[in-house]
């Protein structure tokens, strides 16, 4: 190839380089090169084929079932199996089994049913419920229902439950004895639910309202009823007061006709009531602070000018 060149032409130092390679690699045989390299790759590629294949059987042949769950294994040669696998390290045989895991702890649903009570009222009531699997009907639930159970199964139940429930009881019940209609609901929704293998932990209403109109008529009537109240208070109060003024105007009279019969059976009552309030109002001045100067007759305490002057008149009558 390069005879053709003058004598005075002068390769680039790259081309120099090629022309040595090819020189050398025509040196040896090309047929015996391959079969050496077949005789001792052959082995390196199985060794490396071996452990790859091992890897893989060993990273799918376990599985973990994480705290709060529970599996089963599904098997491509006869389906669903009936054993419960529960927390911890678990065995299967790559390609022909995969396992199925159920979040076995109690999750909540809060759902809400329009619906009409005995009366035909409508009444919009909201129930939560704390629903979960149960661990024994795990390949029934799995084949009839799938891992999504709650969601297929809870609100058509729920609803169903409530309306049969809300439509044997009057609207003003529902308020006055929203205990037993949440025992009834969940005793109903319970046995519901156990023939789809689900368990319920907790039933509870927590939401319960009617129409407006509704609402305005039952505050209209409890005010009523507070007005009528009112009423019945103000005439038994009036009654009550009217009685106390009989009394009080029969003891004042009863009092008065006493004192006459005191006075005129004995003149000297006069005197001696004089005296008891004269000690009475005496009492008071002394614990006062204050020093005043006071007639003594306008206070009724005269009482030695009138024993002077009966004493007097008592002799007037002796001479």
């Amino acid at each position: 190839v390069f005879q053709g060149r003058s004598k005075g032409a002068r390769y680039p130092f790259a081309a120099r380089q090629v022309l040595s390679a090819l020189l050398e690699m025509s040196k040896f045989n090309i047929t015996e090169l391959l079969q050496r390299v077949a005789s001792t790759g052959t082995p390196v590629l199985a060794g490396v084929g071996v452990l790859a294949g091992g890897g893989w059987l060993a990273s799918n042949s376990m599985y973990t079932i994480e705290a709060g769950h529970m599996g089963v294994k599904y098997s491509r040669f006869s389906g669903v199996g009936h054993s419960v696998s529960r927390e911890g390290l678990h065995f299967l045989l790559p390609w022909f089994e995969r396992p199925i895991v159920f979040d076995v702890r109690a999750r909540p649903h809060t759902m809400t049913s329009l619906t009409g009570s005995r009366d035909l009222q409508m009444v919009n009531i909201s129930l939560r419920a704390l629903c979960r699997p149960d661990t024994s009907k795990l390949p029934d639930i799995y084949r009839s229902l799938g891992l999504d159970f709650d969601e297929k199964v809870m609100p058509s139940i729920v609803n169903e439950v409530l309306k049969s429930v809300v439509a044997q009881y009057n609207a003003s019940q529902l308020i006055t004895q929203r205990e037993l209609v949440s025992r009834m609901i969940r005793q109903r929704l319970i046995q519901r639910a156990g023939d789809f293998g689900i368990l319920l932990d907790d039933v509870a209403i927590t939401h319960l309202n009617f129409s407006p109109e509704y609402e305005k008529a039952v505050e209209a009537k409890q005010v009523a009823q507070q007005q009528a109240e009112r009423a019945r208070y103000l005439v038994v109060k009036a009654q009550e007061e009217k009685k106390k003024t009989i009394i009080h105007a029969e003891g004042e009279m009863e009092s008065a006709r006493m004192i006459g019969d005191a006075i005129k059976a004995n003149p000297g009552f006069v005197e001696l009531r004089r005296i008891s309030v004269a000690k009475e109002i005496s009492a008071l001045l002394a614990k006062s602070a204050n020093r005043m100067v006071l007639s003594t007759d306008s206070l009724m305490m005269n009482l030695g000018s009138e024993d002077q002057s009966g004493l007097q008149a008592g002799t007037a009558k002796r001479r």
